[in-house]
C-alpha cells in the first residue's frame, strides 16, 4: 500500500498529479503492484536509481522517479522540462535497468494508455518499446478492472499501437530531452 501523504513528501510535491493519486488509489484498493500491467507499478522511489547515473542537484531536481517498469529494474520519471507546465503535462522518461533512457509518453495520461497493453517496456540502449508475443501471452490478473477504470475515467481503451504513441512523443520532446540529458552524459 502507498500512503499519498509519504508519496508525496518523498518527491518533495505539495500536491501529486490527480491521475497520479487516482492510479495510486486504484492500486491500492482495486489492485496491487504488478497485478493490472506487466512488470509496472507505482513506489516510493528514493531516487536511488537516479543516483546511480548523476548525484548532480539539477539533474535529480528535475526528475520525479514515481514507477517501476518491468521486473528487471527499469523505472519511469517525470521530466520537469522547464517548461512550467503543471506536473501532468510533463513527459515522461523510462530508464532501463541495460542503461538505455529514453522519453516515451508526452505525459501521465499517455503513459497510463499505454500500460493497457499490458506487457512489460524493452529498454534497449538505442529504443524502448513494447512486444507482445501473442502465443505466449497471458493477461494481467486484473487488466480487466484497469481497462474498464480507464475507459470510465479518462474514454481510454485498450492501445493497439503503443510504439506510436511513443513515437509521436518521441517527435515532440526527444530532441528537448537528449540536449538536456546531454549535459550530464553522452548518449551512445
Amino acid at each position: 500500500m502507498i500512503n499519498i501523504t509519504d508519496f508525496k513528501e518523498n518527491l518533495g510535491l505539495s500536491q501529486v498529479p490527480s491521475e497520479l493519486e487516482k492510479l495510486i488509489y486504484f492500486q491500492n484498493n482495486i489492485s496491487s503492484f504488478g497485478n493490472y500491467s506487466k512488470g509496472f507499478g507505482v513506489l516510493i522511489d528514493e531516487k536511488w536509481g537516479l543516483k546511480s547515473w548523476s548525484e548532480d542537484e539539477d539533474f535529480l531536481n528535475r526528475l520525479i522517479p514515481f514507477a517501476q517498469a518491468n521486473d528487471t529494474g527499469s523505472f519511469y520519471a517525470i521530466w520537469n522540462d522547464g517548461t512550467n507546465k503543471p506536473l501532468n503535462q510533463m513527459p515522461i522518461v523510462v530508464f532501463g535497468d541495460e542503461g538505455g533512457v529514453h522519453l516515451i509518453a508526452e505525459n501521465i495520461l499517455q503513459l497510463l494508455h499505454l500500460l493497457t497493453y499490458d506487457t512489460e517496456i524493452w529498454v534497449d540502449f538505442d529504443q524502448a518499446y513494447f512486444y507482445k508475443d501473442k502465443n505466449n501471452y497471458e493477461e494481467s490478473e486484473d487488466l480487466g478492472d484497469y481497462l474498464k477504470w480507464m475507459k470510465g475515467d479518462y474514454g481510454l481503451g485498450q492501445i493497439e499501437a503503443p510504439d506510436e504513441l511513443i513515437k509521436t512523443a518521441q517527435e515532440k520532446h526527444k530532441e528537448d530531452f537528449d540536449q538536456w540529458f546531454g549535459q550530464y552524459f553522452k548518449q551512445e
